[in-house]
């Protein structure tokens, strides 16, 4: 890629974003590599030059407040003002919101959570899509947390996901 970089910096926390079809269980799982698909998603969408850091890989079910506390610590030690956060979408409110309590920490960054509902890894994904826009969303949104999936913005207050349509709204 070419071009400065951008003042952003991608936290990846896994989710479904980052999971694999897995052969032996049928189910959904986390690389066995223990990477991440964003360098790939950024690649593929001919996306920005940005720092992406890998704090862990769980299925958001699984985030206790030790690794919330270990989001809030790598948030306020990013040297940059946007922060991306992909997260599972299940527990992206909670973790929202647990953030947006602790914003004196970062009162100058803008913190945007994003994940999927369908791994990037298959077909039909929504994936890229939610990227691209949490990308744009986290250099022009207010300071602050919000969240960005399915096109629209949301603020730490009122990000949950619609469990029976599969998707967030207000």
């Amino acid at each position: 890629m070419t071009g400065l970089p951008l003042d952003l910096r991608i936290l990846v926390t896994g989710g479904t974003l980052d999971k694999v079809h897995d052969a032996r269980t049928e189910g959904l799982a986390f690389r066995e590599d223990g990477g991440s698909h964003l360098a790939r998603m950024l690649e593929e969408a001919r996306g920005p030059e940005v720092a992406v850091e890998i704090l862990f890989l769980k299925d958001s079910l699984d985030i206790d407040e030790a690794d919330r506390a270990r989001i809030t610590d790598a948030i306020a030690a990013a040297p940059e003002r946007s922060i991306l956060l992909t997260h599972g979408t299940s527990t992206m409110g909670r973790t929202a919101r647990h953030l947006a309590e602790r914003a004196g920490r970062f009162p100058d960054k803008t913190v945007v959570l994003t994940g999927a509902m369908r791994p990037f890894s298959l077909a039909d994904s929504d994936a890229s899509f939610n990227l691209g826009a949490a990308i744009l969303a986290a250099q022009i949104l207010d300071p602050g947390v919000w969240g960005v999936m399915n096109g629209r913005a949301f603020p730490a207050a009122a990000l949950e996901k619609n469990e029976e349509a599969g998707r967030f709204d207000l």
